[in-house]
């Protein structure tokens, strides 16, 4: 079976708990709730690609422990066929949600013992990577750039090749975090995004939104829905989800335009957000058109979160999900 789209990143084994207090010393605590899943930006936003039912390919580190080997049962459920580069030891994270925030110990293994396996992209329509395995990703950003296979990027933190790699993005959609750690606003950042050459750019924003400029350059607001606190259990995985939501989109749908793609991503987003652990949040077709319609968009405009000057304010059209 011909590759439909390759997804690159670096794999985990997430581990969620939900508790008010993290123990010290000899102290023990039972936590509330917890789910063990798959983890890893680029990882997560595959599944959920495969979730909505277009199954991609995926090149992430997998070791040869029992960790690795439930990894690749993951992903055989869900039809993913993973491309093995090997490590030494499973990576790990683990996960604490509050609200909409969450904190994150994270331990890896990024010490390759092989070089990127040379895949096959016959038929391959979409690239998406988040900068993880960076040989991997800009060698394969560059040969998708040239065929005219839609190239996008997670730019969920600073990489060593983000810089270079961006030049052969097409849609690069980058978190909060990198303008903090590029002492950038927002909206410098699609400034920035705009002089490496990526044609579709934006910063996610969480409950904030999502501040992006089309095509034309011209710049564009996508509030968030309007989620009740009450409903959030659990943000982490959200923006990988959304990544797959919008690629999974524009694999159904290549003319649509963007606005389109991200509104349908905002809603498995926002679906997302109401549950524990990655795979629980996973969204089906049916529950993407359930939470558009539930919920309205948050009122706040890109001014009063100060996120442009009064002039550079933009309307957005009403949503509409349809896949």
């Amino acid at each position: 079976m011909q590759m439909k789209a390759l997804f690159i990143g670096q794999s985990y084994i997430d581990i969620t708990f939900v508790t008010d207090h993290l123990p010290i010393g000899d102290e023990k605590m039972v936590a509330r709730d917890y789910a063990v899943s798959f983890g890893g930006n680029a990882v997560t936003a595959a599944f959920s690609c495969a979730k909505l039912g277009i199954a991609p390919d995926l090149l992430a580190s997998v070791a040869d422990d029992w960790l690795g080997r439930m990894f690749i049962d993951m992903a055989a459920k869900y039809g993913i066929s993973v491309h093995h580069r090997k490590v030494a030891e499973s990576s790990l994270s683990f996960i604490m949600p509050k609200g909409d925030q969450r904190a994150i110990v994270r331990c890896r293994d990024d010490n390759f013992k092989h070089p990127f396996p040379l895949l096959n992209l016959t038929g391959c329509r979409a690239l998406h990577v988040d900068g993880h395995l960076p040989d991997a990703a800009i060698h394969y950003a560059k040969i998708c750039h040239e065929a005219g296979i839609l190239t996008s990027l997670d730019g969920g933190g600073l990489r060593a090749n983000t810089h270079d790699l961006l030049p052969f993005i097409r849609t690069a959609l980058v978190a909060e975090r990198l303008c903090e750690q590029m002492n950038l606003t927002p909206g410098e950042m699609l400034t920035y995004l705009r002089s490496r050459g990526c044609p579709i750019g934006g910063v996610t924003m969480g409950a904030k939104g999502l501040l992006w400029y089309d095509e034309t350059k011209n710049e564009r607001f996508l509030p968030a829905l309007d989620v009740p606190e009450r409903l959030v259990i659990d943000t982490n995985g959200a923006g990988d989800i959304f990544h797959g939501a919008y690629v999974y989109s524009y694999l159904v749908d290549p003319d649509a335009e963007w606005e389109q793609h991200f509104k349908f991503a905002r809603a498995a987003s926002a679906h997302s957000i109401q549950h524990l652990g990655n795979e629980a949040s996973l969204p089906t077709l049916a529950q993407i058109n359930e939470t558009a319609a539930r919920f309205g968009e948050r009122r706040q405009t890109p001014v009063e979160l100060g996120l442009v000057p009064e002039r550079d304010k933009r309307a957005t059209k009403p949503a509409t999900v349809r896949r």
